[in-house]
Order: C-alpha cells, then sequence, then structure tokens
C-alpha cells in the first residue's frame, strides 16, 4: 500500500530511542507504520504507540553465510507480506541486507540510514579490509534502486561511499544525528563538589572506555581530585563489549564508578560537570554528546568522523586524537581545573544543538526525504 511504511532496526530499544519521533510524525501525516525488529522489552512500547510490529530474524554480529542468506530471504518475505509503499532501514546490517531484499520484492521506495560505520570501517586487519571489500561490491545492487536515498549523519561517511562510486552524490542526503528535544534536555548550573566527568555509552571497547580508564588513572595519580564515571552496560552479545566483571572490578578499586545504566539522562547530565566520549569507532553522530552539548556541558572527545561534527575545538569542547590515554588526560584536565570555561563551553554548545541537532529539525528533514521518493513518481 502507497501510506504504508516498515521501518526495519537491528534493536526496538535503539527504534524507541532515536527514531520514534519520525515515526509519530509519519502517523501524523496520515501513514500507516509498521515496524520490525528482533524481539526485546521495548516491543510492548512500540506497540503501544500504534505501531504494527513484526518480528526480524536478524543477528547483528554474525558472520554465519547461511544464517545471512536466511535473513534476506526472511525481510524478503516480510516485504512481500507486507507491501509497504516505503521501507526505511535503520543501521548498517538492516541496509545492506534489506536494499538487497527491497529490490528483489520490488518495494518501490527504499531510505537507507546510516546510523554510524563501525567497527567495519574503523579497523584497518587484513580481514577487515576483505569484508568492507565485499560489502561494498554487494552494496551496489541494494544501493541501485532507481527510487532510494541514502542518509548520512556526518559529511565524511558520505565520502566512504561516493568515492567509490556505491552511490551517486544526487542519492544521498546529510542529516545530522537523530535528534535531541531541546526542551527535554535542559540547561542546568555546573552542580557544587568536585568535578565529575562521564563517558555514557554502550560499554563497548572501540568507545575508547580503555583509554578513559587509562586518563582517569593518570589524573588520579597527579593528584586530580575529580571523579571520573563509566554510564551504561554491558553487551553480552557483542563480542567487542567491556565484560560485566570487569566494570564492577573498577567500581570497586578504582580509577573510575560505574553508575550502570541511566534512564533518566537529562538528570545525569544535571549531576556532572563534564561528557567524555573518546571513541576510535565510526560514529554517525552520538546522540549522547549533542545530549549532553544541549544540557550545557563540556564535551571531550576524538577527532573523529562523527564526533567532530558537534564539537567545535576549543569552543563547546575539546578535541583529541583517537588511542591517545595522555592526550586525552591532559585535555580532561584543562576542563576539570577551570570551572569558568566549563560553564563558557556549555553554553556555546546548546548555541550549537538548537541550530544544528534539534530534533524538529532532523524529525522535517526526514520527512522531507520521504516528500522527494513519493513526488518522484508523480
Amino acid at each position: 500500500m502507497e501510506n504504508r511504511i516498515l521501518y526495519v532496526a537491528n534493536r526496538a530499544e535503539f527504534f524507541w530511542s532515536h527514531r520514534m519521533p519520525v515515526a509519530r510524525a509519519a502517523m501524523d501525516r496520515g501513514f500507516e507504520v509498521h515496524v520490525a525488529t528482533p524481539e526485546d522489552p521495548y516491543v510492548s512500547k512500540l506497540e503501544a504507540e500504534g505501531l504494527n510490529w513484526h518480528e526480524l530474524e536478524l543477528e547483528g554480529k554474525s558472520l554465519n553465510p547461511f544464517q545471512e542468506v536466511r535473513t534476506i530471504v526472511h525481510l524478503i518475505q516480510l516485504y512481500l507480506s507486507i507491501r509497504p509503499g516505503l521501507v526505511h532501514h535503520i543501521a548498517f546490517k538492516g541496509i545492506l541486507y534489506g536494499s538487497i531484499a527491497a529490490r528483489i520484492a520490488c518495494v518501490p521506495r527504499i531510505v537507507n540510514a546510516f546510523t554510524g560505520l563501525g567497527h567495519l570501517f574503523s579497523s584497518d586487519t587484513l580481514k577487515v579490509r576483505f569484508v568492507r571489500w565485499v560489502v561494498f561490491q554487494v552494496s551496489r545492487f541494494g544501493f541501485g534502486h532507481p527510487n532510494s536515498r541514502t542518509i548520512f549523519q556526518n559529511p565524511d561517511n558520505i565520502d566512504e561511499f561516493v568515492s567509490r562510486g556505491v552511490m551517486s552524490q544526487d542519492q544521498v542526503r546529510l542529516i545530522k544525528g537523530s535528534g535531541v528535544d531541546v526542551s527535554t534536555f535542559e540547561p542546568s548550573q555546573q552542580p557544587p563538589g568536585p568535578p565529575i566527568v562521564i563517558l555514557a555509552s554502550r560499554l563497548v571497547w572501540d568507545k575508547g572506555v580503555k583509554e578513559f580508564v587509562e586518563a582517569a588513572q593518570i589524573l588520579k595519580q597527579n593528584g586530580a581530585e575529580a571523579r571520573f564515571v563509566l554510564v551504561g552496560k554491558s553487551d553480552p552479545l557483542n563480542p567487542n563489549a567491556v565484560p560485566e566483571e570487569r566494570l564492577k572490578e573498577w567500581d570497586r578499586d578504582g580509577p573510575v564508578e560505574w553508575w550502570g545504566f541511566q534512564e533518566d539522562m537529562p538528570s545525569v547530565f544535571a549531576s556532572v560537570h563534564a561528557v567524555c566520549l573518546p571513541s576510535y569507532y565510526r560514529e554517525g553522530v552520538p546522540k549522547v554528546l549533542i545530549e549532553a552539548a544541549a544540557c550545557e556541558r563540556p564535551i571531550v572527545t576524538t577527532d573523529m568522523p562523527g564526533c567532530r561534527e558537534i564539537v567545535r575545538d576549543g569552543e563547546n569542547g575539546l578535541l583529541v586524537s583517537p588511542k591517545d590515554s595522555v592526550a586525552l588526560a591532559e585535555a580532561l584536565d584543562k576542563v576539570i581545573e577551570n570551572t569558568e570555561q566549563r560553564v563558557k563551553m556549555g553554553k556555546c554548545g546548546r548555541k550549537i544543538v538548537k541550530k544544528e541537532f534539534a530534533l524538529e529539525r532532523v524529525v522535517q528533514e526526514t520527512i522531507k526525504v520521504y516528500d522527494e521518493l513519493f513526488d518522484d513518481e508523480e
């Protein structure tokens, strides 16, 4: 049906936190909205919003060729059953397999939305380079759909695909991040007490967890009166996850605390002084950094695609080289020791978010992509 949109995502939890506002806007426009994800506790929240949920067979980290073919067949069957007028794929694996399946199933319109390029594009081992080459070859078929658009969150990721001829420039759209509701993520004064710096993220090594802990250790040894905190949870299904036992050990013995997963992030930001994400993962634009900036918290992050999109070095935060614990410690020390600078950077960060990363803008730009695809066939 022409008015039916199907979203395909690797996790219901991620869809709820990052894409639900777009789905609501689509429903407001009169679309019948379906979403396909693997089952998790957030499925009930999606259904309560009026979305039609379908179980998706998608193993996020599998490289078993039989499982991968099975996933594509499952997606083809799903598309033939639902008959969407437009399918919106989210995250790398869903995009890769979903695009192939959508072409085979003759879905009339496709939107692919990269949230980042991940480990496949940040590692340079021989095995990863080979897999990356295969992905580019396979992608050409999926991205060759005559009525498709691909959304990237930063220009570096666009260059990765356009420069290799995987897709043309007129097929891509730049929409920075997933958006943040600036009325929910509000500014607050720097709290009293010793400075608290948090790393809030999925706790996988690629997010720079090791470098953050090492930087905290350096600063503690140098007498810094500050607290360093990890916020988030381990992921037992991800081979690159920081083991929960290691997190408990750090929380018990130092040099960092572990607060676990926190649902109320605005309250967390209000209780801390600065936010750090020393990621060497190929991000889109990390939502946590946009949220932190909206709450007027200065940022220390790496000079990597995605991370540097939200930071103006020296204005609302500091950029450091990836995998450099010493440089990270030096940057954190500058932020820790200067309350006036933290306040100034925080105010600058909120201005940037309101101008470039506000939720309303992201939703409007995404709906505009839908309109382009429907208008193209009129």
